[in-house]
Parts: structure tokens; C-alpha cells; sequence
């Protein structure tokens, strides 16, 4: 079994920052690509930025240049530092990480259980 577990988010004014983490636990053999989705209330879930195991990066338009995503692969664990916040950033951030069981198995997503992320104007 597989854990993907959020950092706190919080409630942060705009021009912040915030740093949210994501720790995988269980039973891991690897992981390959992690990234970040967020769901904001009336929309659709969208992705915010993705990261293979080597630390090759995508980001979505709308948070380029002021979100950068990172991994720790020893620890299995998935950054998102947050700059420069907008209103329009407020959402339920969601890590999710496609994950080998065993050498033999094969990979599968996983999803954490989402924190939320407020930005007030």
C-alpha cells in the first residue's frame, strides 16, 4: 500500500509564498513522474506542474515563472515552492505520483488526499 501525503497548505495574502511538500510511504520500489494538480470550486482539476525522476520540469502556463516544482528522490518526496500568489491560485493542491510496487509490478498513479491553498487579494 501506498501513501501520498500533503504538506499543510494555508491561507496566504497576495504577493506570498508558500512551499508544499508531498511524501510517498509504503511499499515503493520506485517512483517515476510526480507532479501537482490543483482544483479550484466551479473547474475542472488542472495540472500545475510535473517532474520525471531525473528532475525534468513542466508547469502550466499560468504558473511559470513564479511556481518551481522539485524532487528529493531519496527522501520520496515532491516539492512545489509558490511565489508571487494570485487570488486566482486559490485551490485544493493535489500531489499524485506514478509508483512501482515491485520490480515486477506495474507502475500505477497514486494520489494524495489534496491541501488547501487560499490567497486573499
Amino acid at each position: 500500500q501506498v501513501h501520498l501525503v500533503e504538506s499543510r497548505g494555508g491561507l496566504v495574502e497576495t504577493g506570498g509564498a508558500l512551499r508544499l511538500s508531498c511524501a510517498a510511504s509504503g511499499s515503493i520500489f520506485s517512483i517515476n513522474d510526480m507532479g501537482w494538480y490543483r482544483q479550484a470550486p466551479g473547474k475542472q482539476r488542472e495540472l500545475v506542474a510535473s517532474i520525471t525522476r531525473g528532475g525534468n520540469a513542466r508547469y502550466a502556463d499560468s504558473v511559470k515563472g513564479r511556481f518551481t516544482i522539485s524532487r528529493d528522490n531519496a527522501k520520496k518526496t515532491m516539492y512545489l515552492q509558490m511565489n508571487s500568489l494570485k487570488p486566482e491560485d486559490t485551490a485544493v493542491y493535489l500531489c499524485t505520483a506514478d509508483i512501482r510496487n515491485t520490480a515486477w509490478a506495474r507502475a500505477m498513479w497514486y494520489w494524495g488526499q489534496g491541501t488547501q491553498v487560499t490567497v486573499s487579494s
